[in-house]
């Protein structure tokens, strides 16, 4: 038995390996991938709701009031969301307390036509 000898698979078994290992790569890539976009969405709804309570605290600020609903902050203080992927809860309790804001990802699924 020669211990120097190299030992050779068939082309089969290589290309098998070869599809193999391609697919491992694959298949981890889009794992991250998926990983990446679960926080950047999640980064989405927190700038989101960040960007509104600023808003309601700087109207707060040169005008004396929070505002009474979001519409008011689109129109006079340039908020602007895809209300197709998120839901904003804007609660107001009174002019001089701050509202109650939630921002809600509305996730739809494949071939769900709402």
């Amino acid at each position: 038995m020669n211990r120097f000898k190299k030992t050779s698979y068939s082309p089969v078994i290589r290309k098998l390996l070869a599809a193999v290992f391609f697919c491992l790569i694959i298949g981890l890539f889009l794992a991250g991938l998926s990983s990446i976009s679960r926080i950047t969405a999640g980064n989405e709804e927190e700038s989101l709701k960040r960007s509104i309570i600023q808003s309601a605290v700087h109207c707060y600020a040169t005008q004396g009031f929070y505002p009474d609903s979001i519409d008011y902050l689109e129109k006079y203080y340039g908020i602007s969301y895809d209300k197709e992927k998120y839901l904003v809860s804007y609660e107001a309790i009174g002019s001089n307390i701050m509202p109650d804001i939630t921002v809600f990802s509305i996730e739809r699924k494949k071939g769900d036509h709402r």
